[in-house]
């Protein structure tokens, strides 16, 4: 039999989504074409001009690929990133990081082709399409710079190496070079930038927190204190001083218009993983300080498997102790012809020894007596 492939809930949803509605545009897509004509789905993809009435699109159109490359690649992003995101949290937070990242980049790109349109007053821009799986996959990359910031991935047997958190902006130069083709159009370079944003923003200031067992957290943290998943660590190092400087004047900026709240001494003890707080560590532009999520979330994994040993432990020892074992079953007694060696009196065997060396000598002595007489 062939090996059962065992994907989590909302990755095998999600898979068979993409398939699906991919399958179903490309039919309708076959049987429309035309050789002079552009078709558009109105209530399968987001199109500005046409699909205010199928308000779902805003959603649905982020898992539909129109060629059987795009397609592969958003398979591929789906089932090993999906699997992976959804193991490492859980798969309600999966499935609210998808939404996040599908609805609100799909909204952005849709009022920004509005707002093109108001300025150029050409036709052409409300009637592009809005779909694809770029938000997700840009998204992801975000993600996997969360989870294991220190990780380098080597490429070309060892000709190139980069950090995870190199990633996101280098899909964003690829998405942007493949703009220039026909195989993409303007809109997937929204897609990406948008969809980088909002997924750091949303994994930055709103994602819930695991709680670290071994520190007394709240429940209610949100967002990602750590120094290695500030904003600016996304660019290289040369620009790197001039980018936090600009995300943290726009931060403050937030602050002041009550958008944003600074973190509190829970989030960066969160981020830290200890109750050592730095000078620049209640700074929120650049905030927290260096931590290894992937040993972290390791170790939390650990603590919680010997809590629930130890919790099995304790039922199993309440179930034994409601249920007491029958008595045991005594060894027999000794037989009566005699003590056992262990039992034996050693003193009395010494004499009993003694008494017979005597009689014996004294019954010699009478023998000898006899013969002499």
């Amino acid at each position: 039999m062939p090996p059962r492939i065992n994907l989590p809930p909302v990755t095998r949803i999600s898979l068979l989504a993409l398939g699906l509605q991919s399958v179903l545009s490309a039919a309708i897509r076959y049987r429309q074409w035309t050789a002079h004509s552009e078709i558009v789905i109105p209530y399968l993809n987001l199109i500005p001009q046409l699909s205010l009435v199928y308000p779902w699109t805003f959603v649905t159109t982020t898992l539909v690929e129109s060629n059987i490359f795009t397609f592969s690649i958003a398979a591929l992003t789906l089932y090993h990133g999906g699997r992976y995101l959804e193991r490492a949290w859980s798969s309600r937070e999966l499935a609210k990081f998808l939404l996040v990242t599908s609805l609100i980049p799909n909204a952005l790109c849709f009022a920004t082709l509005i707002l093109f349109f108001t300025f150029t007053r050409n036709e052409r821009w409300t009637l592009m399409t809005i779909a694809g799986t770029i938000s997700l996959q840009i998204s992801f990359l975000v993600a996997f710079s969360q989870l294991v910031p220190a990780h380098t991935v080597t490429l070309f047997r060892g000709i190139l190496s980069l950090r995870v958190p190199r990633f996101p902006l280098l899909y964003i130069g690829v998405v942007t070079a493949l703009c220039l083709t026909p195989m993409l159009t303007s809109v997937s370079f929204l897609l990406a930038v948008y969809g980088f944003i909002t997924s750091w923003t949303y994994l930055r200031f709103y994602k819930a927190v695991f709680p670290d067992l071994d520190q007394s957290q709240t429940s209610s943290l949100r967002g990602d204190a750590s120094e290695t998943f500030a904003f600016a660590e996304f660019f290289p190092g040369p620009v790197r001083p001039v980018v936090a400087g600009i995300s943290e004047n726009v931060f403050n900026m937030l602050v002041a218009m009550r958008v944003c709240t600074p973190f509190t001494q829970d989030h960066i003890s969160a981020a830290r993983g200890d109750n050592a707080f730095s000078h620049h560590s209640h700074q929120r532009g650049v905030p927290g300080s260096a931590r290894a999520e992937a040993e972290r979330r390791r170790a939390l994994a650990l603590k919680a498997l010997d809590q629930r040993l130890h919790a099995a432990t304790a039922g199993a020892a309440a179930r034994a102790s409601s249920n007491p074992a029958p008595p045991a079953v005594q060894p027999p007694a000794p037989s009566a012809t005699g003590p056992t060696v262990q039992t034996q009196p050693q003193a009395n065997t010494q004499k009993t020894m003694t008494a017979q060396t005597g009689d014996a000598g004294s019954s010699s002595d009478n023998d000898g007596s006899r013969s002499n007489a």
